[in-house]
């Protein structure tokens, strides 16, 4: 194809004619004609542009975007109040550019910081030290009957130590029922644990545990004091 190019052109047939001819683009035909010359060596560092700001200028920039008048406004806020003081310093996408250099880029406010929130646990190394307890909903015999089982569970020996079936879910039955488990057991149990249910934060069931236990802060944990 370059050889065909060659004898066009020879034969004094145009560039555009020549390279329509043999399928060979302009550009192509120019690179080839002229190719540029080898450079050998590393590359020369690029000049900077006149306007660029030096590094005494830059750390001038910082400070500025650090002072405390500064220190909690964006960028965009900080160019335009000194704008109007009459006092440029650079151009606005600049001023982005070295607050980006410098890390300077994130939330520029204070933030509050709150120590990581250790989830609450609790551990049973014998029996009667933890009780928890739930109500579930229980399938009925027709459609749309439901029932609520109550359940109290040893978490160590996982021993049902009380359960109740009942047509509904209510705060005076289930202060009744932990009252109960808590009589049969014989031993009272160290912690009673729930979820934040409608029945375990009642005022009924609270009263009943006022004397026996002690609430917990995170979920409804209740520590039983000897009386």
């Amino acid at each position: 194809m370059k050889a065909s190019l060659t004898q066009l052109r020879a034969a004094a047939i145009s560039v555009q004619k020549a390279c329509a001819l043999t399928g060979i683009s302009r550009a192509t035909h120019y690179r080839h004609a002229n190719p540029k010359p080898v450079v050998h060596g590393p590359r020369l560092p690029r000049t900077p542009p006149p306007q660029t700001l030096t590094q005494a200028e830059r750390t001038r920039v910082l400070d500025l975007l650090a002072s405390p008048a500064y220190a909690d406004l964006a960028i965009p806020q900080v160019w335009a109040r000194e704008l109007d003081e009459g006092r440029y310093w650079c151009s606005m996408s600049t001023m982005y550019r070295i607050a980006r250099a410098a890390g300077q880029t994130s939330e520029r406010r204070r933030v509050a910081t709150h120590p990581p929130r250790v989830r609450p646990e609790l551990a049973a190394r014998g029996p009667s030290e933890v009780w928890s307890w739930d109500i579930t909903a229980l399938k009925g015999p027709a459609k749309g009957v439901w029932y609520k089982c109550y359940v109290i569970l040893d978490i160590f020996s996982r021993y049902v130590t009380g359960w109740l079936v009942a047509a509904a879910e209510d705060a005076v039955l289930a202060r009744d029922f932990l009252t109960d488990a808590v009589n049969r057991n014989g031993v009272e149990p160290h912690t009673i644990h729930a979820d934040r249910g409608g029945a375990m934060v009642s005022k009924p069931v609270s009263e009943l545990l006022v004397d026996l236990v002690l609430r917990d802060s995170g979920c409804v944990t209740f520590r039983v004091v000897a009386r």
